[in-house]
């Protein structure tokens, strides 16, 4: 972080005056080199299709959110959105992020390469697969993404086996790792049951424990552990506990490991598990104010406020999760869509909403690298508050959380027309963020590069 800290808050607003530099080397953040931004923001690019993809899907059948999730439409545009989307953006961000936060180098770009190329292909196909009830072609093509996901694990464990020592950091990502590969395997023996009739558990039950897995423990993990950087290094502060940190971390940990086994078994100490992750959740919250008060700038961007908005809903994704694991809770259709409504609070409020202010972020950043880094001291070159349009961000917030807002209230009520207004107003934020994305990528294919001003000779001092 020390490495890319003092560059990137030079180049987030515009300088004052004219300083005469010398020429220099291009600098090296942590070891990311301007040929490397390429494959993630591939990723980018990938997850931001299938996003606006699965969108599209909802907009045309608004009824799928009107009834319970366990359809196969449904359960495909789910794998869209959290492979497609979710999983595509984690992975390009994570080969970014993982070697700044940790300051080591990314073990292999070559296996970016293969990984890249294993996961499009194996969610793609799995997408398909689901959409068309086909368990044999699931099994195939989730086996092909299983490959891809195997090859991102291996990649970023070798690259934290580089790291000495233990922090709470590193501790995190080592555990979403961990889940991710263990929410992969549960999902291959999904698929396999379906395919050859053998399971022990209750298969509603099977699912719930394997998409927590996924949710909780790979990108609410992330989120909690990436942001202990994050949002020091964006706000001018530093971690105030090392100790809370680590506890946050733990806590969320053992209280995952509780929830997959209570929802797996249909055990009445499905809250307790509950209770032990939101501990984790309130410390994480704890330490996120303490980080923020001790902060040395003032007014936060609004790529900041996307985030931390988005882990704001946290609290109602909590009340969420507590209500639903109670063991008494009525079987009704209205709890029964509330669960549609914890997974999109989940999914499209927390993480959609997270990743779009990391976005923010981070791909001005990565295409600024890319494209300007080697100019610095020789040619005027653009900052980042020119790469995208403020205006068209601000507006793009409040479209997602009206949206979020009538998207969650109409599928709690099966309310069709409401569920089509409430994507259409997430389908404009995400439109504007198309748009953002569009301008900051231009800076990628054609650069704004102009020659320095030159000096005007200073007339002659009268003797």
């Amino acid at each position: 972080m020390a490495a890319m800290s003092p560059i990137f808050n030079a180049v987030e607003s515009k300088p004052a005056a004219r300083k005469a530099v010398l020429p220099a080397a291009a600098p090296n953040l942590a070891g990311i080199r301007p040929a490397s931004v390429r494959l993630p923001l591939c990723f980018v690019l990938a997850g931001v299709l299938s996003l606006l993809i699965g969108v599209a899907f909802l907009l045309a059948q608004p009824d799928l959110l009107a009834m319970y999730h366990y359809t196969p439409h449904l359960i495909a545009l789910t794998h869209l959105f959290v492979l497609g989307f979710i999983c595509s953006i984690v992975m390009g961000a994570m080969y970014q992020l993982v070697p700044v936060t940790l300051e080591t180098q990314l073990y292999s770009e070559r296996l970016v390469q293969w990984q890249f190329a294993a996961h499009v292909a194996g969610f793609t196909g799995m997408v398909w697969a689901f959409w068309n009830l086909n368990p044999a072609l699931v099994g195939a093509f989730g086996s092909l993404l299983a490959l891809g996901i195997g090859l991102f694990v291996f990649n970023l464990a070798r690259t934290l086996a580089k790291v000495k020592g233990w922090n709470a950091i590193k501790f995190g990502i080592g555990s979403a790792l961990f889940w991710l590969a263990s929410a992969v395997a549960a999902g291959l023996v999904l698929a396999a049951s379906k395919f050859w009739s053998f399971n022990p558990f209750q298969p509603l039950a099977a699912m719930h424990a394997h998409a927590h897995l996924g949710v909780a423990g790979v990108f609410v993990m992330m989120i909690v552990t990436v942001s202990y950087k994050l949002v020091p290094m964006f706000t001018l502060s530093e971690l105030q506990s090392e100790r809370r940190a680590w506890w946050s971390v733990a806590l969320l940990n053992f209280g995952l490991l509780g929830a997959f086994v209570t929802i797996l078994l249909q055990s009445p100490l499905k809250p307790a598990s509950a209770l032990v992750m939101i501990g984790g959740l309130a410390l994480y919250g704890w330490e996120i104010k303490a980080i923020l008060r001790a902060r040395n700038r003032g007014s936060l961007d609004w790529g900041m406020k996307y985030f931390l908005t988005a882990i704001t809903l946290l609290v109602p994704v909590s009340i969420a999760a507590l209500a639903l694991s109670w063991p008494r809770l009525p079987l009704t259709p209205f709890t029964m869509q509330l669960e549609n409504v914890y997974g999109l609070l989940a999914l499209t409020g927390l993480v959609g909403l997270a990743i779009l202010g990391m976005l923010y972020k981070i791909a001005p950043f990565l295409v600024w690298f890319h494209s300007y880094s080697r100019h610095i001291g020789r040619a005027k070159v653009a900052v980042l508050a020119d790469m995208y349009s403020v205006p068209l961000q601000i507006a793009g917030y409040w479209s997602f959380l009206a949206g979020l807002a009538v998207l969650c209230a109409a599928a709690a009520f099966s309310h069709e027309q409401g569920i089509r207004w409430g994507v259409s107003l997430l389908a404009l934020s995400l439109a504007i963020f198309a748009i953002n994305l569009g301008k900051i990528l231009s800076h990628f294919v054609r650069p704004k590069i102009e020659p320095f001003s030159p000096k005007k000779p200073c007339p002659a001092a009268n003797l």
